[in-house]
């Protein structure tokens, strides 16, 4: 009976994140980041992190993971909730060249590669995004 009470708590209390692909051409992923980057500027309380990537021969896939708060506060449409929603929302008009769609969480691959972007520091393939966009657990 306990370890039912504490696996509804857990799954309560579980954070839920949304993953958008998008799906820049290879020529414009620089663009792609950077407009990815004002996006978040425009949304600072929405946490967020590129999640994944990989490529082939015409786009380079983008995956972006959203959090949209505890599982019991979307239920209830918390602020947190709307605000990622909005964002979300925005990623699809904005960025609407760049083929944004809903994605499954992606490979281990497309995590490390995403990883490796992040960390690489090349201010010229990855715009420095918002401290917030970081945050999103994995």
């Amino acid at each position: 009976m306990q370890q039912s009470v504490m696996a509804e708590t857990q799954q309560a209390d579980e954070t839920v994140v949304v993953h958008v692909q998008l799906r820049p051409r290879r020529g414009s992923t620089r663009r792609c980041l950077a407009e990815l980057s004002a996006l978040a500027a425009a949304h600072p309380a929405v946490a967020f992190a590129i999640t994944g990537l990989a490529k082939d021969e015409r786009v380079v896939r983008v995956t972006v993971g959203v959090e949209l708060g505890p599982r019991e506060a979307i239920a209830r449409f918390s602020p947190q909730a709307q605000a990622a929603y909005a964002f979300v929302s925005d990623v699809f008009t904005v960025l609407y060249d760049h083929m944004p769609v809903y994605a499954a969480e992606p490979a281990p691959a497309e995590r490390a590669a995403a990883e490796a972007l992040l960390h690489a520091g090349d201010p010229g393939l990855a715009p420095a995004l918002p401290a917030h966009a970081e945050r999103v657990p994995a």
